[in-house]
């Protein structure tokens, strides 16, 4: 996208439909409302337009190809609640006003909807839970570990036993929602949009397709590099 200007917000989301979550977060209507040009729904909102623009432009921007493997565990884990649990606790609510919006006017004609809208609701409660449990018990003892590793203290058995068991919890659990978007995106047809779909429509399957590859990143650097490299250290530490 090179330029909006003079444009209304309906022809800038039909022309990348991922500017709907900008135009979400801000409040303004890209669906009913969408014929009016992005100066003046930003006069509306009182909102600073050229902040509104430098969003959108940057839409498509790529995200840099990182050597995680190389990163120490504890900033490999600052980076995953920095960049996907805050991701998945902001995307959350607004796939959640979409797949209800959505089902509520499109479901009796496209009954499939109805089901995604249930899926998500049951996944963001899984991920909301499983995020607090790692937030709160495992990053942190993964944390506890790499200090114990600098002062060569002896490791004191944690209340669960074994880093192994909240870890197969943890993968358990990442299995599931895995599963969860598979369903998704079968009834979404891999979130192709019917053709006669308004923009709140297509956003709802742009965001769940977004969604979902951001899950896929996360479970990987967690399951293939953080719980490996985790798991080991405790070893390394009780054979010491």
């Amino acid at each position: 996208m090179n330029t909006i200007d003079n444009k209304t917000v309906a022809e800038v989301v039909s022309e990348n439909i991922k500017t709907a979550h900008i135009f979400k977060k801000y409040g303004i209507d890209f669906c009913c409302g969408g014929g009016i040009t992005i100066d003046k729904a930003c006069e509306k909102k009182n909102l600073d337009y050229s902040q509104l623009k430098e969003e959108l432009l940057k839409v498509d921007d790529a995200p840099k190809a990182y050597n995680y493997n190389s990163w120490k565990l504890d900033f490999l884990i600052d980076h995953i609640l920095n960049v996907h649990h805050t991701y998945v606790e902001e995307s959350i609510p607004l796939i959640l006003q979409y797949s209800n919006r959505v089902a509520e006017v499109h479901g009796h004609h496209y009954t499939e909807v109805l089901k995604i809208n249930s899926l998500f609701n049951a996944v963001a409660d899984e991920l909301a839970s499983h995020m607090n449990k790692e937030e709160n018990i495992l990053f942190p003892y993964i944390k506890s570990l790499l200090q114990l590793e600098l002062s060569e203290e002896p490791l004191s058995p944690p209340p669960f036993g074994s880093i192994n068991n909240p870890i197969a919890m943890m993968e358990s659990e990442h299995e599931s929602a895995g599963d969860i978007f598979k369903e998704i995106a079968k009834l979404t047809n891999n979130y192709t949009p019917p053709e006669d779909a308004c923009n709140t429509f297509r956003a709802l399957y742009a965001k769940l397709d977004e969604f979902e590859q951001d899950l896929h990143q996360h479970i990987h650097l967690e399951n293939n590099i953080l719980h490996p490299k985790a798991k080991l250290l405790e070893q390394n530490l009780i054979n010491n």
